[in-house]
């Protein structure tokens, strides 16, 4: 197998590549508000009321047709770190955040509720509710920022990584934007990327706590490094063998090119261009690789790319993409705006009663929701459906039973994570609902033209 087919071939991890990471306390990745809040709750009796709050966006960044969401399974690994130990609690007792009876609280924190949403790697539309936090107003309250700073972005870099994947259709896209994004934030968007269709990940990080299949080969600094190009590749050759991917454009490409055929042979795995006019390029490159015998040889193409230069190399002879800046900053749209809503709240006789914002540009849903996803014939999405109405008839409502594709999942029950969402098992399993929730959608919603959302949200009422 050639370096650059190692690059792009999904791999099994090793048990070395899913072993846990030690995780610091995520909980102060927060608000102050929201312990503000937790305190005046507790102060005036309203801390324990069963609550739902849900997870949803108004609209999608403008001219997307659908988003995807991405970093459920990340919530879930958070929200087992969620604790607030001595270090927490002596800095929020120290900067006069919270009262003492607040801080008791919050010594013994932990989420016993309930969390219901769509799967990791779905597609989603306005008013979708993507997640559904149930439980008491103090466990569920304080969750708020941590779910929504790790799903805003995750799914924006999912749903431009799903563009892009669709319009590379089979050629392979790589995920090489660590560079362009904080530490942290590039291993959430590797994850993501994976999880949107690409094939590998040149974050090491990333590799080691998701199990994803890492590439990489040399950067321009290794050819200049020597005294000449044939040196350099000679040296790369020597070591990771012929099936390397040599960078083939730091001087002249068909110098270059010639170079790197000399050195390692017509076997040469892959070269890669990452400058000039990629398209003619490629097709020259093409055409002087087929001459040198090296028949079999891949071309990768890096530089800026985005879904429109993607699509634009459709007719050329290119075998694979990598991708950076505009994958890691959601290519123009680097948030989903998506918010966290009380949607319900138990009242002081203990009913649980819809509530709802009446701000303008700002409304909420009151009640939780139901979801499904009506297919025509042929198994094509022709619409989003929410069910609305008393909240023992929503939770008692089947999607199956209405002739709906379901689309809420348990994720959490009674404080314990399903860990088939988490790990390296979860970005597996995410990649495969990706792939299945993006076929069903109509042929228009790939296109990358500005237009409305692939499918119309209509509301079901039961009562």
């Amino acid at each position: 197998m050639t370096d650059l087919a190692r690059e792009t071939a999904p791999q099994p991890a090793t048990a070395a590549a899913v072993a846990p990471v030690p995780r610091p306390s995520t909980a102060l990745l927060t608000d102050k508000y929201e312990l503000t809040m937790l305190q005046a709750a507790l102060a005036d009796g309203t801390a324990d009321r069963r609550c739902v709050f849900e997870v949803f966006t108004r609209r999608l960044p403008t001219g997307r047709r659908y988003g995807v969401l991405a970093g459920t399974g990340r919530v879930l690994e958070a929200l087992e770190h969620f604790r607030f130990d001595d270090a927490e609690l002596e800095f929020l007792e120290r900067a006069a955040v919270v009262d003492a009876r607040t801080l008791e609280f919050l010594r013994d924190y932990r989420f016993s509720g309930t969390i219901t949403g769509y799967a990791e790697g779905e597609t989603f539309f306005p008013g979708s509710p993507l997640l559904q936090v149930e439980g008491t107003f103090a466990e569920a309250v304080l969750l708020e920022t941590l779910v929504l700073s790790i799903l805003n972005y995750d799914s924006a870099v999912a749903s431009a990584a799903s563009r892009m994947t669709s319009a590379a259709v089979d050629r392979p896209c790589l995920e090489m934007g660590a560079r362009r994004a904080h530490e942290q934030a590039a291993v959430a968007a590797a994850r993501a990327a994976v999880v949107a269709g690409f094939a590998g990940t040149s974050n090491l990080e990333a590799g080691l706590r998701y199990g994803l299949p890492t590439i990489g080969t040399a950067a321009h600094a290794f050819t200049l490094l020597h005294d000449d190009e044939v040196s350099a590749f000679r040296a790369q050759v020597e070591t990771l063998g012929t099936g390397t991917t040599l960078l083939v454009d730091t001087y002249d490409v068909r110098r270059g090119v010639e170079n790197a055929v000399a050195v390692a042979g017509p076997g040469l795995g892959a070269v890669r261009l990452d400058s000039g006019d990629l398209g003619s390029l490629a097709v020259e490159v093409r055409r002087q690789l087929d001459e040198l015998g090296a028949r079999d040889t891949r071309i990768t193409v890096t530089s800026d790319l985005d879904e429109y230069a993607i699509a634009s190399l459709a007719a050329v002879p290119v075998d694979s993409y990598g991708v950076g800046t505009s994958l890691v900053t959601g290519s123009g749209a680097p948030t989903c705006g998506m918010v966290y809503k009380l949607v319900a709240r138990e009242d002081s006789a203990g009913t649980l009663q819809p509530v709802a914002k009446a701000s303008a540009n700002k409304t909420s849903q009151g009640g939780r929701k139901g979801a499904g996803r009506r297919l025509d014939e042929d198994g094509r999405a022709v619409e989003e459906v929410l069910v609305t109405g008393p909240d023992e008839a929503v939770a008692g409502w089947s999607a199956d039973d209405a002739g709906l594709r379901p689309l809420l999942v348990p994720l959490v029950v009674d404080g314990e994570v399903d860990a088939r969402h988490v790990g390296a098992d979860g970005v597996r399993r995410a990649a495969e609902t990706h792939l299945r929730s993006r076929a069903e959608l109509p042929r228009g919603a790939r296109r990358l033209s500005a237009g409305d959302a692939a499918i119309p949200t209509v509301q079901l009422s039961l009562g």
